[in-house]
């Protein structure tokens, strides 16, 4: 028969376990040990406790024991000291071997099946066509990794999945006794069931928002929501949510998003831009539009509020040019582009008389730095006349200014 085999003898030569990675655990309570015996010339199957959400690796350890022989150390206590899968593959830079101290005379064949229908007809035939890993050549002991990525017994997703081994005593006249201790690899990320269809599908959704499509480029605004979700909330309690309580969640971790990722910036930086493109095909009604968007995402500047004013001005709103200019005001008192346009404002509301305290005190500077208070008002007072807007006091400011 079999003998026993000892624990995996493992060691590090140049990796410590200070610097073992965290993206992980191994799910000692998810693993399964168990002790079957296997009629002479018979087949047997095995199903594995289902894996845990998040499985990314796998370790196996199948044993063959003689009658009276016991496992000595379980693959779970093995494993504690070693502190990701990869250093079950890394060689010579951090030594791990999975190796037998005993093991018996006895040999089986196995094979691993993810699909119950094709395990249940191994029982039946043998037939080995359809398992996701075989072992064809008999064996008294083996232990193996398993990954998503190299291994098409696990798939890559975050759904719990179950293993089915089969094995084929090759003693054709003792029973055997077969030991299988399977111990996984949970990823704590994708243990919360955010894999990459479903991460996938909650960027695809925020991209379909209004205010995603209005950006140029909506990649990191998405990214960002669809992080702040995943941290909140598991895959299965995120589907949970009533429909309200989803486009709440979109809606909070967006205006969160929106400031965090830059975001804000480059949309009203694309809404500037728009505006003026508007501005200058005389489509002013749009133009403002746009600018009032600006003003209420709450990231204008003062200049923001200059060119609003001026669209308000050229469209003969004045009331509405008179009050956002002074809320620019507030903003710097000390940006003369500003300080015109409120001329221009008080002006046209019938104040002449703060609309020429205005230009009194700023006649002799520039609004930048190379056009004069003087020369811009006069530019202002053409677009006017040429937009239609007549005022008497339009040659008193003149000639205050000469």
């Amino acid at each position: 028969m079999c003998k026993k085999i000892s624990s995996l003898f493992f060691f590090f030569m140049t990796i410590p376990v200070l610097f073992a990675q965290k993206d992980g655990y191994w799910d000692k309570e998810r693993s399964t040990t168990k002790e079957v015996v296997v009629s002479a010339r018979d087949r047997i199957l095995i199903q594995i406790d289902d894996l845990p959400t998040g499985t990314t690796e796998l370790i196996y350890r199948i044993t063959l024991l003689d009658k009276n022989q016991q496992m000595a150390n379980s693959l779970v206590s093995v494993l504690k000291a070693i502190p990701d899968p990869t250093g079950i593959s890394q060689g010579s830079a951090g030594a791990v071997f999975l190796v037998s101290k005993i093991s018996g005379d006895d040999k089986c064949k196995y094979a691993i099946f993810s699909k119950p229908d094709v395990a249940n007809n191994y029982v039946t035939t043998g037939a080995t066509s359809e398992a996701c890993l075989v072992q064809d050549e008999p064996v008294s002991k083996d232990a193996k990794r398993l990954s998503v990525d190299k291994s098409t017994c696990l798939k890559s997703n975050t759904s719990s999945a179950i293993l089915w081994f089969g094995f084929e005593s090759k003693n054709w006249i003792m029973n055997q006794k077969i030991v299988l201790e399977v111990v996984p690899w949970v990823d704590y990320k994708l243990s919360r069931g955010w894999n990459k269809e479903n991460r996938k599908a909650i960027i695809d959704q925020c991209k379909t928002s209004n205010l995603a499509q209005k950006m140029t480029d909506s990649g990191d605004f998405c990214v960002c929501i669809s992080d702040k979700i995943q941290a909140k909330y598991t895959f299965k309690e995120f589907q949970k949510l009533l429909a309200e309580e989803r486009n709440k969640a979109f809606k909070d971790f967006g205006t969160l998003c929106f400031n965090e990722t830059g975001a804000s910036n480059a949309f009203n930086s694309d809404l500037r831009t728009q505006a003026a493109v508007l501005a200058k095909k005389g489509n002013y009604g749009a133009a403002i539009a746009k600018m009032n968007t600006v003003i209420n995402n709450g990231k204008a500047a003062v200049l923001d509020y200059n060119i609003l004013g001026y669209y308000y001005l050229i469209t003969k709103q004045y009331g509405k040019a008179l009050k956002i200019l002074q809320e620019g005001e507030k903003l710097d008192a000390t940006e003369l582009l500003i300080q015109l346009n409120l001329a221009h404002a008080y002006l046209l509301n019938g104040n002449y008389k703060a609309a020429k305290a205005i230009h009194k005190t700023y006649l002799n500077q520039n609004v930048t730095d190379s056009l004069s208070w003087i020369q811009k008002t006069k530019l202002d007072f053409d677009a006017f006349q040429k937009a239609g807007i007549q005022n008497d006091d339009f040659n008193a400011i003149l000639k205050i200014l000469e």
